[in-house]
């Protein structure tokens, strides 16, 4: 795999600084049950990395001690990690509110059949991947087989009320491109997959969130192998929008690896971008249990051009529709 840092790290980008701690975004290990062509993580079946026991006990400590809103729980498929639950009931015993970063494929693994019934139990909100509303589109990308496992997965969820109004269970999509362009409008977007999903199917969901790929690990080194991560990039450069600056998700999250080290963000931990806080040239997360990270600089690449491009983009989704409209 092509290593795409030393093409990024030079760079003209405008450093944010970080406001109050909001979210802690924690990757679980790369273990995974699909392997699909944009991971920027690089994740799959035959991936062992995972976090431990001693750093899994860390997460609801620095929870409290830093007084966080929400727990982000990403990987590979986090559920995989044999401490998913355990982590989850921690965190909502404190009053946490607990992402879930779900393939929807996880939900039909074997020994996964009570999964669903869990995150709705734990009130647990499901962020669930699904590059299109159409069949082809999502098994070239994912995986033979991967959109009817998705759509059974979603009926699923929204028999256990997911998706439905008043539940107060969150489902919430995630779209990102196949290959090397800026993502469509995400409003637009979004009332097409609630057409397309609940006229074929009958699915519903909350949100649409539209990501944009990043040229990292799995997709940077797919664009280098096709001559595209030059444009690529240029592109993203060239749709620049100041106005998502003050909205990226690394000013009030900061990402754990499995191993503990901190990152501003997944895209950065992929990277190998330690954070900065409080001096320590490569912080951990038991070091949030006495410093705040509030104030300091985001370290930055050329990636980040990513995150701000046309109406930006981030774990959350599009950033700032209205100023991509005023723009153009």
């Amino acid at each position: 795999m092509h290593d795409t840092l030393p093409l990024l790290r030079a760079t003209d980008f405008p450093a944010p600084r970080r406001q109050r701690l909001m979210t802690l975004q924690a990757n679980l290990g790369y273990r995974c049950n699909q392997q699909c062509v944009h991971c920027h993580v690089n994740a799959g079946p035959k991936r062992t990395e995972t976090m431990d026991d001693a750093n899994i006990d860390l997460i609801p400590a620095v929870l409290a001690a830093r007084g966080l809103q929400t727990l982000d729980l990403t990987g590979g498929a986090p559920e995989l990690h044999p401490r998913f639950r355990d982590l989850v009931a921690a965190a909502r015993a404190l009053g946490v509110k607990v992402i879930d970063r779900c393939n929807l494929t996880i939900l039909s693994e074997p020994g996964f059949d009570d999964l669903a019934d869990f995150l709705a139990h734990r009130q647990v909100e499901v962020v669930a991947s699904l590059p299109c509303y159409l069949e082809d589109n999502v098994d070239k990308q994912r995986g033979k087989g991967v959109y009817a496992r998705s759509i059974a997965g979603l009926k699923r969820l929204n028999r256990l009320g997911y998706g439905q109004p008043g539940s107060g269970l969150d489902l919430n999509l995630v779209y990102n491109p196949t290959g090397p362009s800026l993502p469509p409008e995400q409003t637009g977007l979004e009332a097409a997959y609630k057409r397309e999903l609940g006229t074929r199917h009958g699915i519903v969901f909350n949100r649409l969130l539209v990501l944009a790929n990043m040229p990292i690990k799995r997709f940077g080194s797919t664009l280098l192998s096709k001559g595209l991560f030059a444009p690529y990039l240029q592109l993203l450069k060239n749709n620049f929008r100041r106005a998502n600056l003050d909205q990226v998700m690394c000013r009030e999250l900061i990402s754990v690896d499995w191993q503990g080290h901190l990152y501003d963000c997944d895209f950065n931990q992929m990277l190998g971008l330690p954070a900065r806080l409080n001096g320590t040239p490569r912080p951990h997360l038991r070091d949030l249990l006495e410093h705040d990270p509030a104030g300091g600089a985001v370290r930055v690449a050329d990636h980040c051009y990513g995150c701000t491009a046309g109406q930006g983009s981030s774990c959350g989704g599009a950033l700032n529709e209205a100023a991509l409209e005023r723009a153009a």
